[in-house]
């Protein structure tokens, strides 16, 4: 079992004075006592978050600080620098994975446990793990590889190549996702439910789109949280549903997730942020191009000095995305977001599903649906669920004085 109700005698008045403004502003479908503990969740995991990050820059930097990283960049492994990059990304892979495998356990098993969402046992969770790792170091190898060569190749401008080539990368992972990387962590198996598929059929070629198939995820393995996306480009697009949430929601309201989900690929949002995150990625290495030739004179000198000084490229990279991009990436994916629920509402017959559908994901996965500004602008890329069923409540009332 999770949490049990909370003890409001035990809070203090200013903590009251929140509990009862939501007692009484909370939409009449979503369960008051859910939404309470949904904001107890929120800032546990949002504390361990934080703790996450602080964990990760002291590995970071005690990696480079300790002169290891240094040490294995000049390792020089049959004179070659491939085998060296490679033993040094496995290495940092190993280091990163260690020291922060004590708090992934408690943040992603324990605490998921604690609030009756992970069905992973010990052995299932580490065997994920596992696979995680590997995955990762793979895309890595990957990755680092491309940009290393870039920065040997065309060390004057190669913020701007690797901008470009990683917008390349961006297409091609989006399209291979769903048919490469999802299987290794999931089973998916097609949808016989034919009133379900047909539905499904419908909205998307009411959006002009074609599907590859629709798969129900066997999501229940891992977690008893519910989700449903469509994945893929071109021939790879597919309809994934979550099993848990195939389980708790009618038909009418998976169309209307579905049909959300149309509604990105409508308005041409897949291509609108890989052009924006083209534009962030420049800005981002220009900037980093700048910071690590003022403090590095060594930076871009060699590959084996630009392994050298990855840990603390990693860091630089960090700080811009987290506090010069984050609250613009999501005030845009919020903004599609919601054009994806007109979209949506528009392309249903029944309205009441969209909202069912919103504020049963919301209890169900104890999302928060009124949270402080600041949390909305630093955390949230979708709107939170009780402006969502706000922006549904007010569309219904827009079609019925149409209709009058």
């Amino acid at each position: 079992m999770g949490p049990g109700p909370i003890n409001k005698k035990s809070l203090n008045p200013k903590y009251k004075l929140q509990i009862e403004s939501i007692m009484n502003t909370i939409h009449p479908l979503l369960d008051k006592e859910k939404q309470l503990q949904a904001k107890r969740y929120e800032k546990e995991k949002r504390l361990l978050g934080l703790a996450g990050m602080a964990l990760s820059l002291v590995i970071l930097l005690g990696f480079y600080f300790s002169g290891l990283s240094a040490w294995l960049a000049n390792l020089n492994i049959g004179n070659s620098i491939i085998l060296t990059f490679i033993l040094y990304v496995l290495a940092f892979q190993i280091i990163l994975v260690f020291f922060g495998l004590p708090l992934s356990f408690y943040s992603s098993y324990i605490h998921e446990h604690k609030w009756n969402f992970s069905n992973h046992t010990v052995k299932s969770w580490l065997w994920e793990q596992t696979k995680g790792f590997f995955v990762g170091f793979i895309l890595m190898l990957i990755l680092l590889g491309l940009l290393f060569w870039i920065m040997a190749v065309y060390p004057q401008n190669w913020w701007l190549s690797a901008g470009l080539a990683f917008a390349l990368v961006s297409v091609i992972m989006a399209t291979i996702f769903p048919v490469v990387i999802l299987p290794i962590f999931n089973k998916y198996t097609p949808v016989e439910n034919k009133e379900l598929t047909d539905t499904l059929e419908r909205i998307l070629s009411q959006g002009g789109l074609r599907s590859s198939g629709f798969f129900k995820e066997d999501m229940s393995k891992q977690t008893k949280k519910e989700n449903a996306f469509l994945a893929g480009l071109g021939k790879t697009r597919r309809v994934v549903l979550g099993d848990n949430l195939m389980e708790n929601m009618l038909v009418p309201e998976i169309e209307s997730i579905i049909a959300h989900e149309v509604g990105h690929y409508k308005n041409k949002h897949i291509w609108k942020n890989i052009v924006i995150g083209t534009l962030e990625g420049v800005v981002a290495f220009f900037i980093l191009n700048l910071v690590m030739r003022s403090m590095f004179t060594q930076f871009l000198s060699s590959t084996s000095w630009n392994l050298s000084l990855f840990p603390v490229f990693v860091i630089l990279a960090g700080g811009i995305s987290i506090f010069l991009f984050s609250p613009f990436s999501n005030a845009i994916s919020r903004y599609f977001e919601k054009k994806a629920d007109r979209y949506a509402l528009e392309s249903i017959q029944d309205k009441k599903a969209f909202m069912t559908a919103m504020a049963g994901l919301a209890d169900r996965n104890l999302s928060n649906a009124y949270p402080e500004w600041w949390v909305k602008l630093l955390y949230y890329s979708h709107p939170p669920v009780g402006e969502r069923l706000a922006m549904a409540e007010s569309y219904k009332k827009e079609k019925t004085a149409e209709i009058i």
